[in-house]
């Protein structure tokens, strides 16, 4: 379904991320594990279509979507969940499902407000507050739920422990475990590697904007260089 090949981005001069493949298949997860300033954020809003793609494809359902607007990626499917959240503080909770839901017919938008509202029950609580009066963990989950308001196939999430508390985070997986179920393609940039490996069906590291490991979540539990070397879990 998705796949990235050689791919190069980066900002003017810069080069954040250095010929990374991936492939992503519907129902899965790929956990985008390494280091501050490896490179994941920017692959990741490379892909979405923020940041310049140097070199490489960006392939969807078999077409090169590389050098497509961001809205036309959205419509082919893809969706992103930033870092920090980035919710419209000013507009209430329900406002910004309609926002991420903005590239579809507004008769869809009780059907896919109503399963995101299932998916974070909380939510349908807070419709009608403002999303800057979120905890932050509720509002971790109107940045997923407004991402999911588009639709997607195939949806990026970086970061989604960042700042939470556990019982938030437990709730936010156990979405992630349902979307998987549901049959999206699930790319992750996560700091709490136990979760990533816990969650994860693949596992893709970056370090210095290079791929240094990549394989199965199962494997890489037992792989002495990935546990020492990378991540320092003993």
């Amino acid at each position: 379904m998705f796949s990235i090949e050689n791919v190069s981005c980066g900002y003017g001069a810069f080069v954040a991320a250095r010929d990374v493949s991936l492939e992503i298949l519907p129902g899965t997860i790929t956990a985008l594990l390494g280091p501050n300033g490896s490179g994941k954020s920017s692959l990741l809003m490379c892909i979405a279509g923020h940041v310049s793609l140097l070199q490489g494809r960006i392939v969807m359902d078999d077409q090169d979507i590389g050098l497509l607007p961001t809205a036309e990626r959205v419509r082919r499917g893809l969706a992103i969940c930033p870092e920090g959240r980035r919710v419209f503080k000013e507009l209430t909770v329900e406002d910004n499902l309609k926002v991420g839901g903005v590239i579809h017919p507004l008769t869809y938008f009780r059907e896919d407000r109503d399963y995101v509202l299932a998916l974070f029950p909380r939510l349908s609580e807070r419709l009608n507050l403002l999303a800057g009066n979120l905890s932050g963990g509720e509002q971790q989950m109107l940045a997923i739920g407004r991402a999911l308001m588009a639709r997607p196939r195939m949806i990026m999430i970086d970061e989604l422990s960042l700042g939470l508390m556990p019982k938030v985070i437990d709730l936010c997986y156990e979405s992630l475990f349902r979307l998987k179920k549901d049959g999206l393609g699930i790319l992750l940039v996560e700091q709490n590697t136990d979760r990533a490996l816990s969650a994860a069906d693949d596992v893709c590291v970056l370090e210095s904007g290079r791929t240094v490991w990549q394989g199965k979540a199962a494997a890489a539990r037992g792989d002495s260089r990935f546990v020492e070397v990378f991540l320092g879990i003993h």
